[in-house]
């Protein structure tokens, strides 16, 4: 058993943390903190303690993890808090402010033998793990080209912000998700294109990114706007012998946001045919061929399942510390520009 506590307790506990690791046997929730837990807009979990008492917290010696939801600027301050205290830690993305940050937090937690990691649970979204599998199974031949896409229809929220801040900039915690998708899959690009704009101008937020990373030949785009009325396809791959194409997006988020959550619901997140991708391609011996491919179950809750390993049978991070590092890069590297 690993027993948590949180620090934080607004959306991100609420709705993508809580819902998953309380629906593990393996895993305990028992103390949330925030500076005002009676003033939350979550129902209270019963059975979990809320606290104002952040000592309470760091001091319970039954909590071998604490998970920081907290906005950027205070990750690290947190992460090393916990660490003092002898808690190994889960962050949200993005994990730190800064590259060096991360750096820092990592050989930090090494020195003191414990393990911090970067929550990244979009790697467990069902259209990358259906695209993985499709890809995996070499029917697309040598791959050319892969975009991914994350598109909103939201000009209300670029339109109501009248200042810039890089580090709560859409490129910073949209594109955080699809970089780490990157990393985790095809590893470290020769070189990166950075296009990041202000669609709006300077001095206003951050809305629009089309980053793209180069391995030889192949070429993979994360792409993403507030102001795409109508979304691209989440994932379309093109190699020499075929393209896949994955129009919706993982499910889980539509669900949670409807309180449809995962315990009791066995079709929570899953992709219904009208949302399968299309896989087109010719076989070796020039034969068509266009089906339909069953979409991988997505499941967030696979994070923690991941740490719990790490932390009680000691198993290799899936989240590995380099590319957290390297994400961390990009993401400074493509804002830059900005102002």
């Amino acid at each position: 058993m690993l027993t948590i506590g949180y620090i934080g307790n607004g959306k991100s506990t609420n709705r993508y943390h809580l819902p998953f690791s309380m629906n593990r046997e393996h895993l305990k929730v028992k103390t949330i903190y925030a500076r005002n837990p009676e003033k939350a807009e979550w129902e209270k979990v019963p059975g979990v303690l809320y606290t104002d008492d952040i000592e309470a917290l760091m001091n319970d010696k039954e909590i071998g993890l604490i998970v920081v939801c907290t906005p950027i600027e205070s990750h690290y301050a947190y992460a090393k808090m916990a660490l003092d205290h002898g808690k190994n830690v889960l962050v949200e993305k993005p994990f730190m402010m800064t590259k060096d940050e991360a750096v820092s937090i990592f050989q930090y937690a090494k020195e003191k033998r414990l393990v911090i990691q970067s929550y990244q649970n979009r790697r467990y979204d069902s259209d990358f793990l259906t695209t993985k599998k499709v890809i995996d199974s070499g029917k697309l031949g040598e791959l050319l080209e892969v975009e991914m896409n994350y598109d909103y229809y939201r000009p209300q929220t670029p339109n109501s912000t009248t200042h810039f801040n890089k580090y709560n900039s859409y490129l910073y915690g949209h594109g955080v998700h699809t970089i780490d998708q990157v990393f985790s899959y095809f590893g470290q690009p020769d070189n990166v294109h950075y296009d990041v704009r202000q669609l709006l101008g300077s001095g206003r937020m951050n809305d629009y990114f089309d980053l793209d990373f180069y391995y030889g030949t192949l070429k993979v785009s994360v792409k993403s706007s507030f102001f795409r009325l109508k979304a691209r396809p989440s994932f379309v791959v093109y190699g020499k012998q075929g393209v896949f194409v994955k129009h919706t997006e993982d499910r889980q988020e539509e669900h949670l946001k409807l309180f449809y959550l995962p315990k009791g619901h066995p079709d929570f997140g899953i992709d219904a045919p009208e949302h399968y991708g299309t896989l087109t391609y010719l076989d070796a011996e020039g034969n068509y061929h266009e089906e339909k491919i069953i979409s991988e179950q997505g499941d967030y809750a696979r994070v923690y399942d991941d740490i719990y390993q790490v932390i009680v049978h000691g198993k290799e991070k899936t989240v590995k510390d380099e590319e957290t590092i390297a994400v961390m890069e990009i993401l400074e590297r493509g804002i830059e520009g900005c102002s």
